[in-house]
């Protein structure tokens, strides 16, 4: 009996009970890992964000897109090409009896239909720009004023269409728009201006424009205004009468006059086309090239009633310049050059003769004065007013130039040294 008893009791039986479950915590750490993972997700996502652009800047750098012009030859340089063409020509061909050749009324019909159909195919680089001006009235009633005027499509740099117009359309607009030729409307913005000339560049993305529009508009070829004289046969495109897209015909009756503005001189064209006071656009030869920049402003007293353009020769590197958006000093002169035989007969000493100081320009701040001779700026002789108005193409606002002149006093002229800091014009 106490032997079985001995057995009974020889091992001691367990019976393990396994833990139960925390599904509480268990979910609790799901959530707390899920809630990491989205974390590190997130941060990484911006620190790739933030990275890529510099890393692919750094290692593939992009070149910014860059619009060139050339600039015209000099007259005499056209003038020997020409003639030596008109030479070979007449070598080559037989005189033609003019007297032999009596133009009826349908030649001249065709002559005025090939006329217009240049100025057709120019509409193609013709745009209407729309400046839109939010106001309030008497009675706090929202209404919009709007300015319209023309501009010519210039130039695409590979990412945005460049449009030439005048800031004076969009001076106080809240938003700009231009119209295609096929009717198609874009917003767009101003890429840089001349506060001088009034010239402004506007910038439509290439992203924002369909390709239909791009099979219908064409760039506008830049032509000489050196060949230019009294009698070429020109036509008026853009809405020198104040209606879009119209197209005039005429011919140029002066290219002797020139306009004196701040810092630079314009020759400028008249025609006898007539044209509305506050008409733009462009002045075409026949063969559809840009030779001038219709700019009612530059009209002298009188002439208000023909259009005048400014010759583009002139004009081509400030158009270059703010293109690839790069602003325009201002200095505030009014110059005109001393030739050798002012130099002679007047004694003044040969450079830029100082017409006038505009009032509170930097040029007045830097105590130049009417009377003045510029002959030095930045150690490199001027001597011409061309040569200012390349200088100042290079100049950028806030840029400190040295001015050497050259001033009248009891015992002559003397050298005195100023110092500009160029400014931007508004």
């Amino acid at each position: 009996m106490q032997e079985k008893e001995q057995k009974n009791y020889e091992f001691i039986k367990e019976k393990r009970k396994e833990r139960p479950v925390n599904k509480k915590r268990m979910l609790m750490q799901a959530a707390f890992v899920f809630a990491m993972a989205i974390m590190f997700g997130v941060v990484a996502s911006f620190v790739i964000a933030f990275l890529q652009p510099k890393i692919e800047a750094f290692l593939y750098p992009k070149e910014n897109p860059t619009v060139s012009i050339p600039e015209d030859e000099p007259t005499e340089t056209l003038s020997t090409e020409v003639a030596g063409t008109e030479n070979a020509n007449v070598e080559n061909e037989q005189p033609i009896n003019m007297t032999d050749w009596q133009p009826t009324i349908e030649d001249l019909q065709m002559l005025q239909n090939q006329l217009y159909a240049v100025g057709r195919e120019a509409n193609r680089f013709v745009v209407t720009v729309t400046g839109i001006q939010s106001n309030t009235d008497w009675f706090n009633n929202a209404y919009e004023s709007r300015d319209q005027g023309s501009g010519i499509i210039i130039a695409n740099n590979g990412q945005e269409l460049l449009i030439l117009t005048e800031k004076k359309v969009i001076s106080n607009a809240q938003e700009v728009y231009v119209t295609f030729s096929d009717e198609t409307t874009i917003k767009v913005s101003m890429k840089q201006y001349d506060g001088n000339t009034g010239i402004a560049i506007l910038s439509v993305p290439l992203s924002e424009i369909d390709a239909s529009t791009m099979q219908e508009i064409t760039i506008a070829p830049l032509g000489s205004s050196l060949y230019v004289q009294q009698g070429t046969l020109t036509i008026a495109v853009g809405s020198p009468m104040g209606m879009n897209f119209s197209i005039l015909t005429g011919n140029i009756t002066s290219t002797t006059n020139t306009i004196s503005t701040i810092d630079a001189n314009y020759k400028i064209f008249t025609t006898d086309i007539v044209a509305s006071e506050s008409g733009s656009g462009a002045l075409l030869n026949v063969k559809g090239e840009v030779i001038g920049l219709v700019m009612q402003d530059y009209s002298r007293q009188g002439d208000e009633n023909t259009l005048t353009a400014v010759a583009i020769s002139d004009l081509k590197a400030l158009i270059e310049n703010l293109s690839n958006n790069k602003e325009m000093a201002y200095l505030g002169l009014g110059i005109s050059t001393v030739s050798s035989e002012i130099e002679k007969e007047y004694e003044i000493p040969r450079g830029v003769y100082i017409k006038e100081v505009k009032m509170d320009s930097p040029a007045m701040n830097a105590g130049l004065q009417s009377g003045d001779v510029i002959v030095e700026m930045d150690g490199e002789g001027i001597y011409s007013e061309e040569a200012y108005e390349r200088k100042m193409l290079n100049i950028r606002p806030g840029d400190k130039v040295r001015v050497i002149i050259k001033r009248q006093s009891a015992d002559g002229y003397v050298s005195i040294r100023c110092d500009v800091e160029a400014s931007k014009l508004k």
